[in-house]
């Protein structure tokens, strides 16, 4: 295939010079505005060259995604490209109005007969798949809609042209139709009444057409460049997002993110919360088999619902206090009171259920509360020296415990970290 295409490319090269020299014996700047679709046409085929490339192309570590986006640039250059080619005749259109040179018509009819053969011929012997698909997706154009609205009224006459005519002409060949048909109107008027202003308005108009077919197309593939959801296929994603979220296990999904990679392939990325209890490799396989539908390349993130229990104290903790060589751990018992709570902390004990999926990390609730004793007065400590500390002010705290000095502080504490429940900024002084 890529020889049929160099050998087009070659035959269009020569056509182009041909027509360029035509162009110049017959100053026609409209012949000269329809043969910058032959030099579109060359563009196109260096489009499809680079289309059978990437197809050979496998996906290397430097470009994950293989090279997919490379046929998307080529339409978009090619599109842009023409349009500015039609920006140059509507200017120059516009300088000739002021003065109209005359137009020589011997080569006109030729020339334009060469061009439309041509352009015809490469189109229905080269199956373009990127500019196929562009057409087919981005937004019909004025003069597709105008055709449509004379297909319909024709093919209430003649129902047999609605398979050419409907629901939309490929808008490569109606422009190449519509172009040759000004230039022979143009040729008609000139031959009949020298009327060479014709000629610039036929360039003018063969520009707008140019101009109004090329950017819907430069649109489509601009918003593929841009990573842009396709809009025809968010209700499709969001529906897929709603089966996911009602899967076993799946607690959330969120984060996703989907994108055109290429002309018909779409990609994406997603996070998945599950349960702890959820089987991961199996959510990962049933989130992939209902997204795979859609989303051609696809990236699932699937996290567990895991909690970590926070450090009792906020902000930084000096070294002394981790120093846990310079604690006695005593077992405390549990204390009871008449409304089954935990006197510590003052949480309900429920040691019948086991604790809920979603815990806070409710200090002493699932751990056994124990006492962190201080039985050495030390020089370089915290200043945590209370003095003489009333046995019946403990007993409303619920820490104190019968029999264990009236000068010692305590200290309420866990397995992992010691808690200061109080501070005395007075150092070596007695609490009145």
């Amino acid at each position: 295939m890529s020889w049929k295409i160099l050998l087009f490319g070659t035959i269009n090269l020569i056509c182009t010079g041909f027509l360029l020299m035509w162009c110049s014996s017959t100053n026609s700047i409209a012949l000269t505005a329809y043969t910058y679709l032959t030099i579109f046409d060359l563009f196109s085929l260096i489009t499809c060259l680079i289309s059978y490339w990437v197809m050979m192309r496998k996906p290397s570590p430097v470009y994950s995604f293989g090279f997919e986006r490379l046929e998307v640039l080529a339409v978009f250059a090619s599109t842009v490209l023409a349009q500015l080619g039609a920006l140059f005749i509507l200017k120059e259109s516009a300088e000739r109005f002021l003065e109209q040179p005359e137009i020589h018509t011997g080569r006109l009819l030729v020339g334009t007969f060469v061009a439309l053969s041509f352009n015809l011929f490469t189109m229905l012997s080269i199956r373009n798949k990127p500019f196929a698909y562009v057409s087919e997706a981005a937004s019909t154009s004025w003069l597709q809609e105008h055709v449509a609205d004379l297909s319909r009224s024709l093919c209430g006459i003649l129902p047999g042209l609605s398979s050419i005519f409907l629901p939309r002409m490929n808008p490569f060949v109606l422009i190449d139709l519509a172009g040759a048909f000004a230039l022979c109107i143009t040729y008609m008027l000139i031959e009949i009444n020298n009327y060479f202003a014709v000629d610039t308005a036929s360039a003018i108009a063969i520009a707008l057409m140019t101009f109004g077919t090329m950017y819907p197309m430069s649109v489509y593939s601009g918003k593929v460049l841009l990573q842009t959801t396709p809009p025809h296929v968010i209700g499709q994603l969001d529906k897929l997002i709603r089966e996911v979220s009602t899967l076993d296990g799946v607690l959330e999904v969120r984060n996703e993110h989907f994108w055109t990679l290429g002309f018909g392939s779409l990609a994406g990325s997603v996070h998945v919360r599950i349960r702890r209890d959820a089987n991961e490799q199996m959510v990962l396989a049933h989130v992939t088999n209902r997204l795979y539908t859609l989303v051609s390349t696809l990236t699932v993130q699937i996290f567990k619902d895991d909690w970590i229990r926070p450090a009792l104290l906020s902000g930084p903790v000096a070294a002394n206090v981790l120093n846990f060589s310079d604690h006695h751990i005593i077992p405390m018992p549990l204390l009871k009171s008449t409304d089954d709570s935990n006197p510590v902390t003052s949480t309900p004990a429920k040691h019948s259920s086991p604790p809920p999926e979603f815990s806070f990390n409710t200090p002493g609730k699932n751990v056994s509360p124990v006492i962190l004793l201080n039985t050495q007065t030390r020089p370089y400590g915290l200043g945590l020296n209370h003095g003489h500390t009333p046995y019946s002010s403990m007993l409303n705290q619920g820490l104190g415990v019968p029999g264990m000095g009236a000068t010692q502080g305590f200290r309420t504490g866990f397995t992992n970290i010691p808690s200061r429940y109080g501070s005395n900024n007075r150092m070596g002084q007695a609490r009145p």
